[in-house]
């Protein structure tokens, strides 16, 4: 799950890492208010900031400074409502309904910092680099000497040394890597705590007078250990997210939108990847794909395939099925269900195998719709492609 970077501020700040001062605004007289207190405070500027889940907010226009109340003001009025497109939103943009106005600060440098789940060491790691500002992917590929990682030990968290050895990776002022040692525990405590696969601060900076701030904050959270954190599960904006992945949530389910006209329907991740691979191989490109899990009932799969089909870019429909837990005969019946219930005209190409696949089989002879069945995977890819291209 994704938050804002308000938010992430928010929970950032309660275990010590210092952010600098401000408030969200939904309107334009809450943005004035906010900018009227911190200029009263002593703030020489604001920065009015685009609230949407997305980076190059920035470049895309959704960042302004303002040094008066009165340019404050007309900044709200015009980020409110606007679509913000970035490199990371696509062409269709987010709209802005939320806004951050904060205090600016005399910035010395800026770095990166941010602990992200390495799955494959099944680590977290610690990343700091000099190269603040800029996309840390962009960084990894051109220069990744410039990325300095210190992989956390299980059960013993992030240790003075590594601290230490980080900051002084950044080329800290002396008087700065104690404030820095503190600064990286507390970011690194919220991360764990919190249970978060992410978190970004980019960028992290250093202001004339010495101080450290974390200037822009990002932090995802591992799905799966929301139960543990009801306070974050508050923190959800479905308005960021795709309207169809907010119905398949719903139910139990995973969705994820591509851009291409196939759609997908798989059970388990690794069968999703291998299912969308194949369908690239077959020339074809995939539109979504959804996967109802291992213990989906019929009900699910009903709603599966209602939200498969609700994406207008699906022109065919492969299912890619191996039933373990989930058995092949239920499938078919939410399949047959959902296709009489949706009246679709789509093509639907089925791929079974695994517990009561027989029993499925028959199901779907007998349904009376129109199914193409494949045998094999490359037959079912090759199937989907060619229906979806006529």
């Amino acid at each position: 799950m994704k938050i804002h970077e308000y938010q992430a501020k928010t929970i950032l700040s309660k275990y010590g890492v210092v952010v600098p001062r401000g408030e969200m605004a939904t309107t334009p007289t809450e943005a004035e208010q906010a900018a009227s207190a911190l200029f009263s405070s002593g703030a020489s500027g604001v920065v009015v900031k685009a609230q949407i889940h997305a980076g190059g907010r920035g470049k895309g226009g959704g960042v302004k400074i303002a040094r008066t109340l009165s340019e404050a003001a007309e900044l709200a009025r015009k980020m409110l409502g606007m679509k913000l497109v970035t490199h990371q939103t696509g062409p269709e943009g987010r709209i802005v309904q939320r806004l951050l106005v904060e205090e600016t600060l005399p910035i010395e440098k800026e770095y990166y910092l941010g602990v992200v789940l390495d799955r494959q060491a099944a680590k977290n790691v610690f990343m700091v680099s000099q190269a603040g500002g800029m996309e840390i992917e962009q960084v990894a590929v051109e220069n990744p000497a410039a990325i300095v990682k210190e992989y956390i030990e299980p059960g013993l968290g992030l240790q003075q040394w590594q601290a230490r050895k980080l900051a002084f990776a950044l080329g800290l002022k002396d008087k700065q890597i104690n404030l820095a040692v503190k600064f990286m525990t507390a970011l690194y405590r919220a991360a764990e705590e919190t249970d978060a696969s992410l978190v970004e601060i980019n960028p992290f900076i250093s202001t004339t007078d010495g101080r450290l701030f974390a200037l822009d904050a990002k932090i995802n959270f591992d799905d799966n250990a929301l139960y543990r954190h009801a306070d974050i599960r508050e923190l959800r904006d479905i308005t960021e997210e795709d309207p169809l992945e907010v119905e398949a949530s719903k139910y139990g389910l995973n969705y994820i939108k591509l851009d291409g006209n196939v759609g997908c329907m798989v059970n388990g991740a690794g069968l999703a990847m291998a299912t969308m691979d194949i369908i690239k191989y077959a020339g074809g490109m995939p539109a979504n794909f959804l996967d109802v899990g291992g213990g989906a009932n019929e009900e699910q799969v009903t709603h599966a395939f209602e939200i498969l089909l609700s994406d207008k870019n699906v022109k065919a429909v492969l299912i890619n099925i191996f039933g373990g837990i989930l058995r092949v005969d239920t499938l078919a019946n939410g399949v047959v269900q959902a296709a009489k219930k949706t009246n679709i005209g789509l093509p639907i190409v089925l791929r079974l195998e695994g517990t009561n696949v027989e029993a499925g089989r028959e199901i779907l002879k007998h349904s009376g719709l129109n199914f193409i069945v494949a045998e094999t995977m490359k037959d079912a890819a090759e199937k989907v492609v060619a229906a979806a291209a006529r």
